[in-house]
């Protein structure tokens, strides 16, 4: 292989573009939960530092030096059997890691090592798409997680939700490679690592999975799609956290929007059960407008704390990064319309209060109606009986 991935001359005079080859890199599947309503993360540091049979490895807060979180996740490795990525596959590294929000959500990372021709990344990619068998143990894992955590996960829940993403991170190749090398001579091989499809792509779907891309220097570049990225960088820790964040930050969005769904139901439902005379019965709208209000409280505070829990400072590149993710994951779709249902909800919420207070006032005018017509009614029955 040629420096550059130049072109080599095979037997016949014939010229093939040489494939390069991964010399050490890391294939890094992430799954996200929803575990609790929040996380209080310093008695969670604390509890976790103390259970040395689950979780001995180690504990520390993690921040990259241009990042704002507020408060600071905590990440946790946790020693772990490999596991074999299909039969004959590459088997997983012996930890795995989690990153505890303290919004209520959880980031599993397994690690599988790569080397190998660049060719061979595709299958890797569409065997880990929707693995089961991971899944399965990451769940497990994070159940037991919870429940070390005890009373540091406010009101916990371990969500069915689960938002499962990979980032291949490159550090070398066996030859030089320079970055644009990846698009301009690779696009296919590379398109299908992105799609995680192991068929060849069209050509048209092959551009759309190389558009989110972004490179600082000549030998590093950023391929993002809404599956797979794929990293080709030696210090890529801060990237990575941005897309993990991200997509943590997906699984909040869906799982908020699916509770935003069942409150608009439930509250539509409620606007139909106030009938008769029943309606006028002060436990008719007490309990269902505190259950509704306290809904769009928690919505509300869970929306705002997903959407301004990460701050980019003065670091343009990962602003990109997180930009283009963004889009990919379709984070302003969501936005707009968890917004929506807010709005929705708050409009419902106004009209059940006012049908409240108007059910209340023209219950006092009745009682006001009766007390008139039994004062009037009181003399004369009181002459009857006189009488």
């Amino acid at each position: 292989m040629t420096p550059g991935g130049a072109s080599v001359r095979e037997e016949g005079g014939d010229f093939r573009m040489a494939v390069p080859t991964i010399a050490q890199g890391t294939g890094y599947v992430l799954f996200a939960y929803d575990v609790a309503h929040a996380i209080d993360l310093a008695a969670a540091e604390r509890r976790l530092a103390s259970a040395t049979e689950r979780l001995a490895v180690k504990q520390k807060r993690r921040a990259p030096a241009f990042f704002e979180y507020d408060p600071a996740p905590l990440r946790v490795t946790d020693a772990a059997e490999p596991l074999a990525v299909g039969e004959g596959g590459p088997q997983t590294a012996p930890f795995v890691e989690f990153v505890l929000y303290d919004f209520g959500a959880v980031s599993v990372s397994y690690g599988i090592p790569l080397h190998g021709p660049l060719t061979g990344l595709p299958a890797l990619s569409a065997a880990l798409y929707g693995h089961e068998l991971l899944q399965a143990d990451s769940r497990r894992r994070v159940q037991q997680l919870v429940e070390t955590l005890g009373e540091a996960a406010i009101r916990s829940r371990l969500a069915h939700f689960v938002e499962d993403y990979v980032v291949f991170q490159i550090e070398a190749f066996t030859e030089p490679v320079e970055a644009a090398v990846l698009w301009a001579e690779h696009a296919q091989t590379v398109a299908q690592v992105l799609r995680a499809e192991s068929r060849t792509l069209s050509q048209q779907e092959v551009s759309d999975a190389l558009e989110s891309r972004l490179s600082f220097g000549l030998n590093d570049a950023t391929l993002i799609d809404t599956d797979v990225t794929l990293l080709f960088d030696t210090e890529g820790e801060d990237v990575r956290a941005v897309i993990e964040f991200a997509n943590t930050q997906l699984l909040e969005m869906r799982f908020l929007d699916s509770q935003l769904d069942e409150a608009l139901e439930r509250a539509y439902d409620l606007l139909g059960q106030w009938r008769g005379t029943r309606r006028y019965l002060p436990s008719a709208y007490g309990p269902a407008l505190r259950r509704l209000g306290r809904l769009q409280l928690e919505a509300a505070v869970l929306f705002e704390q997903v959407t301004n829990a990460l701050k980019l400072i003065g670091e343009q590149y990962l602003t990109r990064v997180y930009g283009l993710v963004s889009r990919r994951f379709h984070l302003a779709e969501w936005d707009v319309s968890i917004s929506r249902k807010l709005q929705t909800l708050d409009g419902i919420y106004g009209k059940m209060a006012d049908r409240a207070a108007s059910l209340r006032m023209e219950l006092l005018e009745w009682i006001i109606i009766l007390l008139i017509a039994v004062s009037i009614a009181l003399p004369f029955f009181s002459g009857l009986v006189a009488k």
